[in-house]
């Protein structure tokens, strides 16, 4: 009788442990928080009029602005990828805390923009830096003009002296684009 006792129990053990298990359970759970960039905020501040400062803020791809650019003068560049919180955004750390996995990108169309990495710009473990400041020359823009900027996550190889050393737009081997903008440049 006791044998039968502890056979049952087992058996109701194993049916109760059984119907606790849920379908669920088969699909692993991502605990991993992604955030994504929401908004994307671009400072350009002339070295020669300090009261020159112009920003250009780009929300879901569209931007609010564009930039007037001087033939001959040269800008400070400031990116600032922001994350969305409820109704508002907010600056992420996370591209510089997680430098080594990002890389930015510059691409000017009908606009010869010569482009160098700032010395306060953050410096990746590999030597090259990120992107987030830069200083812009205008050599010359059209009506047309455009400056497209990629933040790419976990590129294989980055080369911050693409097209050379003078002129810095950066060119990545792999990776995707986390951030992908177009800015007017006339």
């Amino acid at each position: 009788m006791k044998k039968l006792f502890n056979i049952t129990l087992l058996l109701l053990a194993t049916v109760f442990i059984l119907s606790c298990r849920n379908g669920d359970d088969d699909i692993p759970e991502d605990i991993h928080e992604h955030d994504e960039i929401g908004k994307v905020v671009l400072t350009l501040t002339n070295k020669a009029d300090a009261a020159d400062i112009q920003t250009v803020n780009v929300i879901g791809g569209v931007a609010d602005a564009h930039l007037h650019l001087h033939q001959g003068d040269t800008y400070i560049a400031v990116l600032d990828f922001q994350i969305k919180h409820d109704d508002h955004y907010h600056s992420s750390d996370e591209i510089e805390e997680e430098k080594d996995h990002h890389f930015i990108v510059f691409n000017p169309a009908d606009a010869d923009i010569t482009l160098i990495r700032a010395a306060n710009d953050i410096v990746r473990t590999d030597g090259q830096k990120l992107g987030l400041r830069t200083e812009w020359k205008i050599n010359s823009t059209q009506a047309t003009g455009k400056m497209n900027i990629k933040l790419i996550h976990a590129p294989t190889s980055v080369n911050q002296n693409y097209p050379s050393a003078s002129n810095q737009l950066g060119q990545t081997v792999g990776g995707e684009s986390d951030v992908d903008i177009t800015v007017d440049t006339h």
